[in-house]
């Protein structure tokens, strides 16, 4: 709390009474004359955006801005790809993941979780002025070994969208606790990792249900999101994982997820290894809305 005595004007009698940039202070009694007009011209300016012609308060802002479109990363593997990868486009060295983490940094990019985008645009939460979610999915070590200092660097969260049957690669439970205890969110991506268009309504809600309930029981995460194996999807696909309690699904389709779009199809865009910061920042660009 303030001190409950008015500061006093600096200098000889009542020359304080603006001092520089329109502080607003409060002058003592015996200069009653100049505290009110002092106050009558920060009561102007603030009037018409704040004693010192301030911009507008970050709160009003993000308050604007809780609606806007959000860009999604999809990341796999963070590591390099082993000789014969079969989809070595998935595999993003380190060096070049920190070097986007940097470029995302300084054009002014903070990264949230899903949980908070969805507030934001649900139930009135806030969002920093250019909001980035980065997910990362399947679950493999480099999320742990290289994905998690990286971020926790930057102080930033990330997205496990864990496929159950990875967990090992991943490091096991105690690994994923490790990206829990850093902030990151864990969500569901199946347990198997298929096809789901092509599974029988048994088969496809067993997907759903048992992945999120048995992240939820190791990790005690919400797992509130799912990500679709592959990007594999149709009309029964999106009622079965509506059905099964997500709010909201991510696909491969490039683009930015907006909040008046269908919430169990939203888009992200992919980031592929050799993928430079500026080269980032340009697809970012190139898909804005």
């Amino acid at each position: 709390m303030g001190s409950p005595h008015p500061p006093t004007a600096s200098g000889p009698g009542c020359a304080a009474a603006f001092p520089p940039a329109y502080s607003c202070r409060v002058m003592e009694q015996r200069c009653a004359p100049a505290w009110i007009l002092t106050a009558i011209v920060c009561a102007v300016l603030l009037a018409i955006g704040g004693c010192a012609g301030s911009a507008r308060a970050p709160e009003a802002q993000a308050t604007e801005q809780v609606r806007q479109p959000v860009p999604i990363l999809m990341y796999h593997v963070i590591g390099p790809a082993p000789t014969g990868a079969r989809l070595p486009a998935l595999f993003v060295r380190p060096a070049h993941f920190a070097a986007q983490l940097r470029a995302l940094e300084r054009a002014g990019y903070e990264a949230v979780t899903m949980r908070q985008v969805w507030d934001a645009w649900h139930h009135g939460g806030r969002l920093p002025r250019r909001p980035v979610v980065l997910s990362f999915d399947d679950g493999s070590a480099g999320h742990v070994r290289h994905a998690l200092p990286a971020l926790r660097r930057a102080g930033w969260p990330g997205v496990l969208n864990l496929a159950w049957r990875f967990l090992p690669d991943t490091g096991g439970e105690s690994a994923v606790r490790r990206l829990v205890r850093a902030g990151w969110e864990i969500d569901s991506h199946s347990i198997t990792h298929p096809d789901l268009t092509r599974l029988t309504d048994a088969e496809l809600r067993s997907e759903l249900t048992e992945s999120r309930a048995r992240i939820r029981d190791a990790f005690g995460a919400r797992t509130d999101f799912f990500a679709y194996p592959s990007g594999r999807l149709d009309g029964r696909v999106k009622r079965a994982v509506r059905a099964a309690g997500y709010l909201a699904a991510t696909t491969v389709r490039a683009g930015y997820a907006k909040p008046t779009a269908d919430p169990y199809a939203l888009p992200r865009i992919q980031v592929s290894g050799g993928t430079s910061g500026p080269a980032l920042l340009r697809r970012l660009r190139d898909l804005r809305p």
